[in-house]
């Protein structure tokens, strides 16, 4: 009878598992499709320009947010992708956009810090930000290039794992003490932001 009740209570641990692995399953083919494009990121038309501290607040707030925002919605590819699961053609499309888009916010604050006076105390912080969020991102830009020159071998199923380790791999340029400085000056600066798990 124990021996009935121990391999009755293995089974039922078995189809449990089974279960909770399906499950997951599913859920992790549903999170692409779920995948909402982000619709903000940081623009300005000036240049030449003198900005004021508000301004120059408000734009980091922009920049780390729609940042944040970004790396959220691209995250889910990035998983199945390192995962090995084949992405269709759709979600490829989605993927670049979703590139598109960072790309864009990291070219749009560059390129504002650089070709404006920015407040005292700023042109140094929003230059770290600046490299420390575009160096963050290096490699899904290096990501796509290679998405893009492999799409014909994604399509027949075949993952090249071996390119896209090597660009997982370039992650680690951007460190801890950077990030502590970056939100030390925007705790200082009372600059409120959800970005690196901060609300």
């Amino acid at each position: 009878m124990k021996i009935l009740y121990s391999l009755l209570t293995l089974f039922m641990l078995g189809a449990c598992s089974l279960e909770e692995n399906i499950e997951s399953t599913e859920k992790e083919s549903l999170k692409i499709d779920d995948i909402e494009i982000p619709n903000t990121i940081f623009i300005s038309e000036k240049s030449n320009s003198v900005i004021e501290i508000d301004e120059m607040k408000q734009g980091i707030k922009v920049y780390l947010d729609s940042s944040e925002e970004l790396y959220k919605a691209v995250d889910p590819f990035q998983e199945s992708i390192y995962e090995g699961h084949e992405l269709s053609s759709s979600d490829l499309d989605k993927f670049n956009k979703i590139n598109t888009l960072v790309h864009e916010n990291d070219e749009n604050f560059s390129n504002f810090i650089s070709n404006n006076t920015l407040p005292e105390g700023y042109k140094e912080e929003s230059l770290r930000i600046s490299q420390y969020i575009s160096s963050s991102n290096q490699y899904l830009y290096e990501l796509d290039e290679i998405l893009d020159g492999l799409v014909n071998k994604l399509s027949e199923g075949k993952v090249p794992t071996k390119e896209i380790d090597l660009v997982f791999g370039k992650n680690d340029i951007v460190n801890g003490r950077e990030q502590k400085k970056i939100e030390q000056f925007l705790d200082k600066e009372d600059i409120q932001t959800k970005a690196f798990g901060r609300k």
